[in-house]
Formats: structure tokens, C-alpha cells, sequence
């Protein structure tokens, strides 16, 4: 029983890995849309979030099999209590990922982003998916000292928005109605994107130091 139980911790760490890569690959391929107005691989990051949905569903349902059959207590617990909160947030990326690519879609083939403001969000992007790609080492390697690389990049995307925030109060930066609602909420969904990745990251290090407490304690090592 209790080595199928360490099966089952591995396999909920595996499907959390599998999430990370997916959500990295939606933000890289969502800013890569937006930025250069490409239809194809908008198309192709909407699609995919329903995977990661199912991802999610997946790891909700054997969080909840752990809870309710295994009886896992102290820091196993909290192991699978974080694990099932991981899933949401990753689940939450995804969504926007997918949201910004429906803003490349929908103006396809002009570039969704005005040029005056081109050039704050390609930034904007490439940090969004510098930290993807970070969250995903961090689930996969377990090295906490991303979390702070992690955290470092969301302080760039909050001064970035703030300066997208300036462009568009400038009265001599000329956009129609449709261009400000794109940046505004382009901007606003890489904005809330970095924020999730720093959540993510905290409950990625919460989980290694539970999974380090369980292995001290002569417990279940979770391998997540």
C-alpha cells in the first residue's frame, strides 16, 4: 500500500511537470502571435489550452483520490494541498495565454498592438516567457533559487505596464478606441500572468520544502 502511495505522489509530481511545459509553450506562443500578428500559431495556442484544462482536471482528481482514500496527514498533506492549488494557477496561465493570442486572432492580419506601443509589449512578452520557462525548470528541477529569478522578471512586466499605462494618457500618441482596449488589456493579461508565475513559484518552493520535511522526517519522499 505504501509503495503505491509513492507511486501515486511521483505520478501527481509528473502530470505537475507536464502542466509546467504546457503553460510555458502557450505564453512563448501567445506573445509570439501577438507580436507578429500570426494566425496559425494563435490557432494553435487556443487549442492547446483545452489540454491544459484536462491537465488540470486530471491533477484535481488524483489530489482528491490522495485525500480521500490515502488519509495523508502533516506535511503529505500539505503536499497534496499545494499541489492541487499549483494546478489552479497553472490552469489560470493558461487562460491567459489563450487570451492573448484571441487578441492576435481577432485582428488578423493587421498586428493587434498599435506601433507606438510595439515595442513595450514585445518586451512585455519576451519577460512573460523568460518566466514560462523558468516555472517550468523550477517544477521539474526543484531549484528554489529560481523563485527569485522568477520574481525579478515580474518586477520588469510591473514597470512596463506602468509605462504602457503613460503611453496611452499621452494625448500625443494618436490610437483609436480598439488599439487602446488591445494594449490595455494585452498589457493587463502579461501584467497578471507574471503575477501568477510568482505565485506559482511560491507554491512550487512550499511543496520541495514539504517534500524535504517528509524525506528528514523518514516519511514519503513525493518527488514533486
Amino acid at each position: 500500500m505504501r509503495e503505491l502511495y509513492r507511486q501515486e505522489l511521483a505520478q501527481l509530481g509528473a502530470e505537475l511537470e507536464r502542466m509546467g511545459r504546457g503553460v510555458s509553450r502557450a505564453i512563448d506562443r501567445a506573445t509570439t502571435a501577438l507580436g507578429e500578428a500570426d494566425i496559425t500559431i494563435a490557432e494553435q495556442t487556443i487549442d492547446a489550452d483545452e489540454r491544459l484544462d484536462e491537465n488540470a482536471r486530471t491533477i484535481d482528481e488524483m489530489c482528491v483520490h490522495l485525500l480521500a482514500l490515502q488519509g495523508p496527514v502533516a506535511s503529505d498533506l500539505r503536499l497534496i494541498l499545494s499541489a492541487l492549488r499549483l494546478s489552479q494557477t497553472l490552469e489560470r496561465q493558461g487562460d491567459l495565454a489563450r487570451h492573448l493570442a484571441a487578441i492576435a486572432r481577432s485582428t488578423f492580419p493587421t498586428r493587434s498592438i498599435a506601433e507606438p506601443a510595439a515595442g513595450l509589449i514585445t518586451r512585455m512578452g519576451r519577460a512573460a516567457a523568460e518566466m514560462g520557462a523558468l516555472e517550468e525548470r523550477l517544477i521539474i528541477t526543484h531549484d528554489t533559487s529560481i523563485a527569485d529569478e522568477i520574481s525579478r522578471y515580474d518586477d520588469t512586466l510591473d514597470d512596463l505596464q506602468v509605462e504602457v499605462h503613460r503611453l496611452i494618457g499621452d494625448d500625443s500618441v494618436s490610437l483609436t478606441r480598439r488599439q487602446i482596449v488591445d494594449l490595455t488589456l494585452g498589457a493587463r493579461f502579461l501584467e497578471r500572468f507574471g503575477d501568477h508565475a510568482v505565485s506559482a513559484a511560491r507554491r512550487v518552493v512550499f511543496i520541495v520544502e514539504g517534500a524535504r520535511e517528509a524525506t528528514s522526517e523518514g516519511g514519503i519522499d513525493a518527488h514533486l
